[in-house]
């Protein structure tokens, strides 16, 4: 493919049409240079900062975002709806994660964390359709069988797209080392794979607040 649409493309790691929004999600891995600016005021934001807790004055957000790009078990995603920057998530190799301390994790397992950053985007359904993108990104590596999360037990909202997007609620725990009451939720592909990717014209979820 040559043109524009070609450049576009190529800017990012997986790329995706929903029918059911009539938009285009991508996600492209974050940096520095791009997403400072745009990250350190999604997480200040009113909605994220209960769950998130990454308020900081811009210097300290710097490091702290220099950290997890520079961390080899994690990398942070920007998404986006037709090319337009808005969604951050985190995908993650569990076992090398503090949350493996929790559970029996598998080598292979992969977690996912994210957020909606403008407010002008919560609302609308979209969580659910990027959700099912993201999965589907991280389930393309072979010997992934399961994706996990561990979302604030409070947030009832971003635990309902969860169950939406195949994932299973198994426990709730302490998670002392991100200071927060936990559900443990786990996605099998084979559950993804038949079930959820063959619903993935169902309607929307409607939400109010999605970050975990």
């Amino acid at each position: 493919m040559t043109g524009p649409d070609a450049t576009i493309a190529m800017d990012y790691d997986y790329q995706t049409y929903n029918r059911s929004i009539e938009q285009t999600i991508s996600l492209r891995q974050a940096s520095l240079e791009r997403d400072l600016g745009r990250l350190h005021a999604w997480l200040g934001s009113d909605h994220v900062k209960p769950y998130w807790q990454l308020d900081l004055p811009l210097p300290a957000f710097r490091d702290r975002l220099a950290e997890k790009l520079d961390d080899d078990y994690l990398t942070p995603y920007i998404g986006c709806l037709d090319h337009v920057p808005m969604s951050y998530w985190e995908c993650y190799w569990a076992a090398e994660d503090d949350v493996a301390n929790h559970y029996d994790a598998e080598p292979t397992d992969q977690g996912v964390h994210l957020l909606i950053g403008p407010e002008k985007y919560l609302g609308h359904g979209y969580a659910l359709p990027l959700m099912r993108a993201v999965v589907a990104m991280q389930f393309r590596h072979p010997e992934t069988e399961r994706i996990i999360a561990e979302p604030d037990a409070r947030n009832e909202r971003v635990i309902h797209v969860f169950e939406q997007c195949g994932f299973e609620p198994r426990k709730e725990f302490y998670f002392e080392e991100s200071e927060k009451d936990a559900l443990l939720m786990v996605c099998e592909r084979e559950r993804f794979e038949t079930d959820v990717l063959a619903d993935a014209t169902a309607a929307p979820s409607q939400e109010v607040s999605v970050d975990d």
